[in-house]
């Protein structure tokens, strides 16, 4: 298919050593019905909000839903073992982790795994903990399945976050408190959590009877130097005490095409949890999704690997920019995603308040940290670094301009 080349941003950084993938090239997306570039209906709009990347997906994923397409008939999917094959190669070549066939359940998307699986272990009434600020669709989640929210404020130190263990424990030991809701990596806050803290997260909740259920859709999008580990792999209590779930979808930029997996060691939560995903009526996938999987997890590895550091100098950009231009306004630290969390406060605006200066008067789209909990994300914006430098460097020009004027 061939898409028209954007020609509203025209910076190229000529300086950076060509590799086999060009997140340079800058591919117009508007006029695709796409939710990014296309919902916002001013003219003339930087996207750096919602989480999707404005790269084309890997070339052995599209040649592979290419082929597809030329069959001409779409009908009901069946999953094939190569399915499961593809997913339990991957993170044990990636990840060392060891995962069962009869342990993986697929489905349309995380969002919907996440709410089968808080309805499957969880009673009306009861608490779901969650460590906010915290990706927006969790309180949703929690809320439609009659669930109660908890928070677990996480602690600002420097530039980073940290847990809270004093009251992460204490919302533990609440006698309604069911299931812990982790973000693993972590959205917006960018923490990418170590073995040794998802250990001692597990011991308390073990210690209260709290099952963990982990977010785990962004595990490939780790900034270099850090290391992503999959919670059910630090030790047998968390691989027993845990449901994970992840996609593709993230990681490679196929969102659209809607599959994601869930990974239930524990016999009796998976047969109650595929029961939910049958209720849900979230069971059957399109025929899209699982070819996708299959040709990024076994063709498309060096992809990802060539991304992140292409990502890792977006947000080297961002953060040399803002100490220049922007001192008082502080980037956190990104151990993982592409998702940056700045520190608005000094604007003396709300960041609701801010994100609406930007949109119309910066033409440049963000994310309120007020979406990710409206005590705990106050003060704060997230951007989306994921589009080629070119498109990053005119959006934050835009944003600097505009703060500068304040």
């Amino acid at each position: 298919m061939n898409t028209p080349k954007a020609k509203s941003v025209s910076l190229k950084n000529e300086n950076r050593p060509m590799g086999k993938y060009n997140f340079d090239e800058i591919v117009n997306r508007r006029g695709t019905n796409c939710v990014k570039w296309d919902e916002e209906k001013e003219d003339g709009i930087i996207p750096l909000w919602v989480a999707d990347m404005d790269f084309p997906a890997a070339p052995a994923i599209r040649q592979a839903v290419e082929k597809r397409v030329q069959h001409g008939i779409f009908g009901y999917a069946m999953v094939g073992e190569s399915y499961y094959d593809a997913i339990i190669n991957w993170f044990q070549r990636r990840h060392h982790w060891t995962i069962q066939r009869n342990s993986i359940i697929y489905t349309t998307g995380v969002i919907p795994a996440i709410s089968a699986t808080i309805h499957a272990l969880a009673m009306p009434g009861e608490k779901v903990l969650i460590q906010t600020p915290v990706y927006n669709c969790f309180f949703s989640c929690i809320r439609n399945q009659g669930t109660q929210v908890l928070e677990n404020p996480l602690k600002r130190e420097g530039n980073t976050f940290v847990v809270d263990w004093e009251d992460f424990e204490a919302k533990c030991a609440d006698e309604k408190t069911t299931l812990f809701l982790l973000c693993n990596p972590h959205n917006p806050a960018g923490r990418v959590w170590t073995k040794e803290e998802l250990a001692r997260m597990n011991e308390i909740c073990m210690r209260h009877d709290v099952k963990v259920i982990s977010d785990e859709i962004h595990c490939e999008l780790i900034m270099p130097d850090y290391t992503f580990t999959p919670f059910a792999t630090v030790n047998e209590d968390c691989k027993r005490n845990s449901v994970i779930f992840n996609s593709p979808t993230k990681n490679f930029n196929i969102a659209g095409l809607q599959i994601a997996n869930i990974i239930c060691a524990n016999r009796e939560w998976y047969r109650r949890i595929n029961r939910a995903i049958n209720i849900f009526e979230v069971c059957d996938v399109n025929p899209f999704g699982p070819i996708a999987l299959e040709a990024a997890y076994n063709d498309s590895e060096d992809w990802i690997d060539e991304l992140m550091p292409y990502l890792a100098e977006n947000y080297a950009f961002l953060c040399e920019t803002f100490e220049k231009e922007l001192p008082d306004y502080d980037v956190m630290k990104l151990e993982g995603t592409y998702l940056v969390w700045v520190d608005i406060r000094k604007s003396g605006l709300s960041a609701d308040a801010l994100t609406e200066k930007l949109l119309h008067e910066g033409k440049v789209q963000v994310n309120s940290g007020v979406m990710y909990g409206e005590t705990d994300g106050e003060g704060y914006i997230r951007i989306n670094i994921a589009c080629p430098k070119a498109t990053l460097e005119e959006g934050i020009k835009r944003i600097v301009k505009t703060l500068k004027a304040i």
